[in-house]
């Protein structure tokens, strides 16, 4: 069996446009943990972004209780850490050589994600040749303005999962970021739903479709990529 290989979007976003002091980037445990169940599979992994070239880190995953043993790992690691100074742009992959795109999230996402007319393309591409789409916390902001073939958005009528306006809140964030992503969610016409506590495991699967709600979700979300592939 040829080893699947799987496509993990990352962001280039340093800071928040409503206060330029105020760094985000990368949750580095998003990426790990998923990076992490990939690799026990065997799959191939390649890191694109919207824009090519380094993928900042958010401080805030950088600190206890946040930096887990996984993403300490990571964070220790040069050769780790190059692959985040040299990510792939858009146009640079073919979609073709991927059976699953993977979101990761941070607040960052939020304002390169949904903008990225090649991370569209490469997902529709992938989706409609019956692969997987995931996204994890933030990382369902890249499927806010994916179009599939026939013109209707990829996320409408599909029970999806991310980063709750409550999370939001509770992060201390409500008044920075930029939107509140999981409206817009509705707005699109996906069936959103969150789990009853914040920052809880959870995951939902709807076809070839995965997501997580938060970081926590992270390792759960790859598996059920994984399941799927």
């Amino acid at each position: 069996m040829t080893s699947r290989r799987v496509l993990i979007a990352v962001t280039n976003v340093d800071h928040y446009d409503a206060d330029p002091t105020h760094p985000t980037g990368l949750w580095l445990s998003e990426l790990t943990h998923a990076f992490d169940v990939f690799a026990e599979r065997g799959f191939e992994q390649t890191l694109v972004s919207p824009a090519g070239g380094r993928s900042p880190l958010e401080p805030r995953s950088l600190a206890f209780p946040n930096l887990d043993g996984s993403a300490k790992s990571w964070y220790r690691d040069p050769m780790r850490m190059a692959l985040l100074e040299h990510t792939a742009a858009p146009e640079e992959v073919d979609s073709a050589d991927y059976d699953a795109i993977y979101f990761t999230g941070g607040h960052a996402v939020m304002f390169d994600f949904p903008g990225s007319e090649g991370l569209q393309r490469i997902t529709r591409d992938i989706f409609e040749r019956g692969g997987v789409v995931g996204a994890v916390c933030h990382g369902y902001c890249g499927l806010l303005n994916t179009r599939l073939s026939d013109g209707g958005h990829l996320v409408a009528g599909r029970s999806i999962t991310g980063f709750s306006w409550r999370e939001e809140v509770l992060a201390g964030v409500a008044k920075l970021v930029p939107y509140n992503v999981e409206e817009r969610m509705k707005d699109r016409g996906a069936r959103y739903s969150k789990a009853l506590l914040p920052f809880v495991s959870n995951t939902v699967v709807d076809g070839r479709l995965v997501t997580g709600q938060n970081p926590g979700s992270a390792k759960e979300t790859a598996a059920a990529v994984s399941a799927l592939l």
